[in-house]
């Protein structure tokens, strides 16, 4: 090629942008940026769209409409080349995703997308997992390819178990299906005959950190094998053993899983907790229990978010949901006061996450030292205010509305929508830099979306919705796996699914069904009973001997401010029945010899 020929070869990249049309002028459309920028998208011939669509509906193309459909008010993602030029940038639509509808109506606020969602993902794990037949964890694998097959690691790990278990739990109350409640009471069953270990002169219950089944033979794993953690107990693993389990019990009140919680809340308070100075230690040694033994190295005498505040989200708010105890609203009153106590942080916008035995910030610990996750930040301020809820505290709005406030401009992309991953927690350059990359993982967009979500909807504040819905729709344009069925671990800054190394699994240590189900479960949750104030139907199923305290099956999905959420019907076995308070919501159940199927209706008070 010629030197001139080569000169009018253009440079360009592929780019993506998010925004909301403000005008077309022909083949131009002006859009609005989440930062409020305007930057111009040019149609072509060749531009083809299409609307948002929820796993399991078909592709629904448009390309033919976008001069009817693309209108002031609608939020669109545009990707194709940019042409550098002295002007900036012009932007050449190749692919448009249209989100909301011509009357602003965003189509993840119709009631039954999240639980729709929520049950294409309960199908993909179990054919995953069992296919078409018996339900039988005995063939569990922790590792699932990027199509929903098995590999040949051997490796059950207890926590990836237990995060199915609660997606499936959670599926059939949102749902009613017996086959998910099915996976649920059997992972439950064999985590506790198979990855419990019970040491009566403690009185504890822990949890191996797996199960290697090669060649058909059990081998426990009492030590974790995850490189950050390993030859110790963290707590996080212990924390996650309990997810599924409690979930499982809000549906069956079973004795039996409910004693294998309550060991396990002994081990925390005996062995992890800081009865001087508060909080819990991330990591003990798997011999002595000690979480000050030398064989801990760098995990020795710490403490870190995870062991701190994960227990609310895990499993103790749905344990005091469950059971409506006392003692759990005090450990999570006291989980939250070590956080707004000891992780706001003057000198940046994001916590702190990680601290020595005595609180003070350890900066040099690993791969975190001086960096932020920022969607641990996120799942502090969906956290705080789900206890606000239920306790008031200056100090918990406080943080929450801060970070709610101060995250979009530090770890959202502003330009093509969603929440990156790790930054530098120091400001360098008047900006906070990636560590490795700008790629979003799925498991943060979540956490942005249920923060922004329960903020909207407990404090009435525009800003907090609009945030919720455009991370929701990020989240449900480029995460969810049409061609395979479940969500993409991983996707590049522009949304393209980022398929290499472990990030193009379904399941590993670091991805079950957990996270995407708690969203599915609460975003449904809070968007009917909170943001569209509309009611919301979930399903129990109490065993004969259910072990309930007071006999009473509450069924409050989440915490809610007093008198904002009220139970207005209830179903046993299909008849009315009508034994209930409505404001604890909570269902005095009748005695049974077999098992009831409890439908409730729960439905927000107007104010």
């Amino acid at each position: 090629m010629s030197a001139a020929a080569q000169a009018q070869v253009p440079f360009t990249f592929s780019e993506s942008t998010a925004g909301y049309v403000v005008e077309r002028r022909g083949r131009e459309v002006v859009l609005r940026t989440l930062d409020d920028r305007r930057v111009t998208v040019h149609l072509t011939d060749t531009t083809h769209g299409q609307q948002l669509r929820n796993l399991g509906r078909p592709y629904e193309d448009v390309s033919g409409r976008l001069y009817e459909l693309l209108l002031p008010g609608r939020f669109v993602f545009s990707y194709g080349p940019v042409y550098p030029d002295a002007a900036g940038a012009r932007f050449q639509a190749a692919q448009l995703v249209l989100v909301n509808d011509a009357e602003g109506v965003w189509p993840f606020e119709r009631p039954g997308w999240w639980t729709e969602q929520l049950a294409q993902l309960a199908t993909f794990y179990r054919r995953s997992q069992f296919g078409d037949g018996p339900v039988d964890f005995g063939d569990y694998r922790t590792v699932i390819s990027g199509s929903g097959g098995k590999t040949e690691q051997h490796v059950q790990e207890t926590d990836t178990i237990s995060r199915m278990v609660y997606g499936m739990a959670s599926a059939y109350m949102l749902t009613g299906d017996e086959k998910a409640l099915e996976v649920a009471e059997q992972g439950s069953r064999y985590l506790h005959d198979h990855m419990r270990f019970v040491d009566p002169d403690e009185d504890v219950v822990y949890w191996y950190h797996g199960l290697d089944v090669t060649g058909g033979r059990e081998h426990h794993l009492f030590a974790s094998e995850f490189g950050d953690d390993y030859r110790a107990i963290p707590a996080y693993e212990q924390i996650y053993a309990l997810v599924g389990l409690t979930q499982t019990y809000r549906l069956t009140g079973s004795p039996e899983i409910l004693a294998d919680i309550e060991g396990t809340v002994r081990l925390f308070e005996k062995f992890f907790a800081d009865r001087r100075l508060g909080g819990y230690y991330s990591h003990i040694d798997p011999v002595t229990l000690s979480a000050f033994h030398e064989s801990l190295g760098p995990n020795r005498a710490r403490k870190n978010w995870n062991s701190v505040g994960d227990h609310a989200p895990a499993y103790l708010f749905n344990l005091l949901l469950a059971t409506g105890e006392e003692r759990y609203r005090r450990m999570l009153e006291h989980t939250f006061d070590m956080i707004v106590t000891h992780m706001p942080d003057r000198s940046s916008p994001f916590v702190q996450e990680r601290f020595h035995a005595d609180w003070t910030p350890d900066r040099e610990w690993g791969w975190q030292r001086d960096r932020a996750v920022v969607g641990h930040n996120l799942k502090i301020a969906w956290n705080l205010m789900r206890m606000q809820g239920m306790l008031p505290k200056r100090e918990y709005l406080a943080l929450a509305e801060r970070l709610g406030t101060t995250m979009p401009a530090v770890g959202r992309d502003a330009q093509r929508g969603g929440w990156y991953d790790m930054v530098q927690r120091q400001e360098q350059d008047g900006l906070h830099p990636f560590v490795w990359h700008d790629r979003k993982t799925w498991w943060q967009q979540e956490q942005a979306i249920l923060a922004y979500l329960i903020l909207a909807g407990n404090t009435a504040d525009k800003a907090f919705l609009a945030h919720a819905r455009e991370s929701s729709a990020f989240y449900n344009a480029f995460f969810l796996d049409h061609d395979e069925g479940g969500v993409f671990f991983t996707v590049l800054a522009q949304g393209l699914p980022f398929l290499v190394g472990d990030e193009r699994l379904k399941g590993s240590h670091a991805m079950a069904m957990y996270h995407k189900a708690e969203l599915c479960f609460l975003a449904e949750t809070y968007t009917q009973l909170l943001i569209n104030q509309e009611p919301l139907d979930l399903y129990f199923r109490p065993e004969p001997g259910a072990r309930f305290p007071g006999g009473l099956l509450r069924v409050a999905p989440d915490v809610f401010p007093r008198g904002r959420v009220v139970l207005d019907q209830v179903l046993v076995d299909g008849a009315p029945y009508h034994d209930f308070d409505a404001e604890a919501m909570a269902v005095r159940l009748p005695h049974s010899e077999q098992r009831l199927r409890v439908q409730v209706r729960l439905r927000p008070v107007k104010g």
